[in-house]
């Protein structure tokens, strides 16, 4: 609580004769200050430094310049942001409180008390990410999966159990329970928050941060949340405000309603293709208008889990009847909704679809111009209309391929110039509004881009297929993004009946699945009698988790896999995650979509993405009569009816009713003791990180950087997923190599995700990322580079490389290009790069989390001024670099640029050290090293 109330603005609310302690923001007022006309999610940031307000960290000056915000200004001010909890998922989870764990070793090394490292914001962690889809297609899927799991993780668990019980406030969600997001959906955000002190209860806005970047999932409940890396949350944790600029926020005003045939799915595409065409990273964005009573809290939730997808640090619905709605049927008790709507409209957060905040930026979408669509084959903005898929996919895959040796009869040049990978289309005024037929043009196979016939494959069971450029071999119903909504999961399941009663079945290439976000789903299913066409479609129930979204896929069908490999076929996942860049589903699958579920079964039908599935048959029924898309495609109607009927509170009462006791396995899992962590020097999974090695109780000056070599030289859209270890471990890579040096089998490798805790394991696997192009080492793909420290600079793995510099004492730097660091808000893309001796980063742009991470781990983020790039110098990433200018930060001063000598070539980089929190933290080495100084100097 505020020690400091300079405005009056504690006060009482009143709710069915219960008191709260509020902070009103009606308390401000007067010249100036327009509180009434903030965006929504501004107001949720006034409250909280009216509520925090200590004269120190926040101030009344910081509270006027919120209050008295100016739409249009380009972002200066910076306050400090407390967020009510932090949420978790394990494969970030587990290396924060790996973390932690060593801030109680190193305090108590300096002399401190360890038991000052404890969360002092309510922590949930909710382990998903470690599931794998190795088994599916059968009852027993699930079972064994999980089986598996707990094989694997096993040290991990036992970790996690022993942070359980040695920090306070820190809860587990076990395995087996759901995805992080639909749970903090469904159970754990409280929209409006309370707290007992002293006898009085406060309540206050729900706010949070988590370790995932698709935490703004909860925005479409009116939550302001978001990503942010493992080290800024462990640092919420530990009591500190996270440093902010007050951003733009763009005002996204919605209209009309969504026609027949369209889904959440392909609007939340639609979305994040305009957005990102507009321009949001870094920014809020805010839905208003007299659109949003139509659109349901499911696809609130489904947009703002998209947010990273298009770059905004938030993608916020304002609370509302159907807010309300959602909460009493998640089993949320009738004093807390009660709360939530006094709350709400005494505060001014209660949307009015009249009223129209002031805004920096406007956008403006009418809901019935949304179409089917799908994104791909390796960004999620590529929207394509589903209508143009066929033609789309033609022109990508001309770039998968290798160039046909003739031309073959019926493939038109003209389809692949239009469609570039990287420019695939958008809605044209011709797009349908659902499935139907259309005039049908006969086209040639697409086998004719190698000049060769498909590839016959023979089952285990007998079935013969016949595979080839654009099959489809994996579809996943997965991920937090769509298996939160009912509407689209239902119209999978609808889909797959109809299909079944027509007598379809899946192509047997593809390896099919269903890995909903939480128990509810099936407890639906069931209730509807759906499940066995599910089944009967080989979306047998694998798991409750992330799966194929963040390439937990398993692998693929061994005679599937053997004629990729064996022939270099580019090969189709599809999926209803949010994620599909380039090597993150499956090592051996070039081209990923995304798309809604029902679209997902409907793809595993037929097999292949070389279809139109509004002209072309399916499949053929029983009678040898083709079947289409639009005949097994359920109305909306249909759908609804379904959901009216098979979805009630109680599967959410009971659902989570004891959501962090777990099952007996995880009940009976042996559990470390003691306030201290007793580190295993022969585990392969946890292991005591170097961060704090030799660490002095002061920083060291900042130096500038002389005689640095380039690790890498990448080209634009390098994402996280690119740098950070994700998925599974090649088994002639680095860290298979120290893996099996530790007595590791290949068969129990298991993967980056799931080995986070182990920092060994993981900065082998930094920019290892199969689809890496490292423009220093031409003609590779993959973890390479050259090694300088040898005659010719010879190309040899980045891991090498690194530890060739390291030993030679040889700083290293990432020369990049425009949105360096999308994707996920993976900690390991910046620990990987410090821990490899990255000093600074040179890039075009930035994605925000990736930025502020990296400076997180103490590594120095550089911008080339607008219009240079490292083409224009003349960069080719073999010269020497010099980096001079840094050292004006042990002047308190934060310089705007530096000036960067490459070889015979100098010029000036913008110094993205954007507030006075982050200067700390890098003088500081580290956000962990400045949060331990601080709590040992207290």
């Amino acid at each position: 609580m505020a020690s400091v109330n300079s405005f009056g603005s504690r006060g009482t609310l009143d709710v069915n004769g219960k008191p709260y302690e509020i902070f009103r923001l009606n308390a401000l007022a007067g010249p100036g200050l327009n509180v009434a006309s903030l965006p929504y999610s501004l107001k949720i940031l006034l409250e909280n430094l009216l509520r925090t307000e200590n004269g120190t960290d926040i101030t009344g000056d910081d509270i006027r310049a919120l209050a008295a915000w100016d739409a249009n200004a380009e972002p200066n001010r910076e306050i400090a942001f407390t967020p009510a909890r932090v949420v978790l998922q394990d494969f970030t989870g587990v290396p924060a409180v790996v973390d932690l764990a060593a801030m109680r070793e190193a305090m108590q090394a300096l002399g401190g008390d360890a038991a000052r490292i404890n969360p002092l914001a309510p922590v949930e962690l909710v382990i998903d990410h470690s599931v794998i889809v190795d088994t599916f297609g059968s009852k027993s899927s699930f079972e064994q999966n999980v089986d598996i799991e707990y094989g694997r993780n096993l040290e991990r668990y036992q970790f996690l159990r022993w942070g359980q019980s040695a920090f306070h406030d820190f809860k587990v969600v076990p395995p087996g329970t759901g995805i992080v997001h639909q749970v903090n959906l469904e159970h754990l955000s409280r929209v409006v928050f309370t707290q007992e002190n002293d006898g009085v209860v406060s309540a206050y806005p729900d706010t949070c941060v988590g370790t995932d970047s698709h935490t703004p999932m909860v925005n479409g409940l009116g939550v302001v949340a978001w990503g942010v890396g493992g080290i800024e949350a462990e640092a919420a944790m530990l009591g500190q405000p996270i440093s902010m600029l007050i951003p733009r926020v763009v005002g996204f005003k919605l209209t009309g309603s969504l026609p027949e045939g369209s889904t959440a799915t392909d609007l939340v595409l639609t979305i994040t293709e305009r957005l990102r065409q507009h321009g949001v990273v870094g920014k809020f964005v805010e839905f208003y208008g007299p659109g949003v009573a139509a659109v349901p809290l499911a696809n609130r939730a489904t947009i703002g889990n998209m947010s990273p997808e298009y770059g905004s640090t938030i993608a916020i619905f304002p609370i509302d009847d159907v807010t309300l709605r959602y909460l009493e049927l998640t089993g949320r008790s009738p004093e807390q909704v009660a709360l939530v709507q006094a709350y709400a409209k005494e505060q001014g957060l209660w949307h009015d679809p009249q009223v129209e905040p002031r805004y920096s930026e406007r956008l403006e979408l009418d809901l019935s111009t949304v179409v089917p669509s799908i994104a791909g084959p390796k960004r999620p903005q590529d929207r394509i209309s589903l209508s143009e898929s066929k033609k789309a996919f033609r022109g990508a895959l001309a770039t998968f391929v290798d160039e046909p040796k003739q031309k073959p009869q019926g493939y038109d040049k003209e389809v692949a110039e239009s469609f570039p990978a990287s420019d695939t289309p958008s809605r044209s005024e011709s797009d349908s509004r659902s499935p139907q037929p259309t005039d049908h043009v006969d086209e040639a196979p697409v086998s004719g881009l190698r000049a060769r016939d498909p590839i016959s494959v023979t089952f285990p069971d007998g079935s013969h297929g016949q595979i080839d450029h654009g099959s489809v071999v994996i579809a996943a119903i997965t991920s937090c993004t769509n298996t939160s909504n009912p509407t689209v999961m239902l119209a999978a399941a609808l889909l797959a009946k109809n299909a079944v009663n027509r007598g379809l079945s899946r192509r047997p290439w593809v390896k099919t699945s269903l890995a909903p976000g939480s128990r509810v789903v099936t407890d639906y299913y069931d209730r509807a009698g759906l499940t066995q066409y599910l089944d009967a479609l080989g979306f047998n129930l694998v798991g409750y988790g992330c799966t194929t979204c963040i390439g937990n896929s398993g692998p693929l069908i061994p005679e599937v896999s053997a004629a990729v490999n064996e022939h270099d076929l580019s090969v189709v996942s599809v999926l209803s995650g949010n994620r599909n860049f380039e090597g993150r589903i499956h090592a051996e699958v070039k081209m990923n979509y995304l798309m809604s579920p029902p679209l997902v079964v409907a793809y595993a039908l037929a097999g292949t993405m070389d279809i139109d599935l509004f002209n072309d048959p399916i499949g053929t029924d029983g009678d040898g009569e083709n079947v289409y898309l639009k005949d097994i495609w359920p109305s909306a109607a249909d759908v609804a009816a379904v959901v009216e009927s098979s979805i009630v509170s109680d599967m959410y009462k009971s659902g989570y009713a004891d959501v962090f006791a777990g099952d007996e396995r995880w009940r009976q899992l042996p559990t470390p003791k003691g306030d201290i962590f007793d580190w295993d020097a022969t585990s392969t999974y946890v292991r005591k990180p170097p961060y704090f090695h030799d660490m002095p109780r002061n920083p060291e000056p900042v130096s500038d950087i002389a005689g640095a070599r380039v690790l890498a030289k990448l080209g634009d859209s390098v994402t996280t997923d690119h740098i950070s270890p994700a998925g599974s471990i090649a088994r002639n890579s680095p860290a298979a190599k120290y893996l099996t040096d530790h007595g590791v089998a290949p068969a129990d490798f298991n993967s980056y995700g799931s080995r986070r805790g182990n920092h060994e394991v993981m900065i082998r696997g930094t920019f290892a990322n199969v689809r890496l192009r490292n423009q220093l080492a031409v003609g590779t793909e993959g973890g390479y580079t050259r090694d300088f420290t040898q005659d010719g600079g010879p190309v040899v793995t980045i891991f090498e490389a690194s530890s060739a510099y390291l030993a030679a004492a040889t700083p290293l730097v990432i020369l990049a290009g425009k949105e360096y660091g999308s994707g996920s808000s993976r900690d390991w893309a910046a620990k990987g790069t410090v821990l490899l001796g990255v000093r600074a980063v040179i890039a075009e742009s930035y994605e925000r989390i990736h930025r502020s991470n990296l400076l997180g781990m103490g590594v120095l983020p550089l911008q080339y001024v607008p219009g240079e790039h490292a083409q224009s110098l003349g960069l080719t990433g073999e010269e020497v670099f010099d980096i001079v200018g840094i050292t004006i930060l042990n002047e308190g001063r934060i310089p705007s640029t530096v000036k960067v000598r490459a070889g015979d070539v100098e010029f000036d980089a913008l110094v993205r050290i954007d507030t006075p929190s982050e200067a700390s933290y890098y003088r500081h080495g580290g956000i962990m090293q400045y949060v331990l100084r601080n709590l040992l100097a207290r």
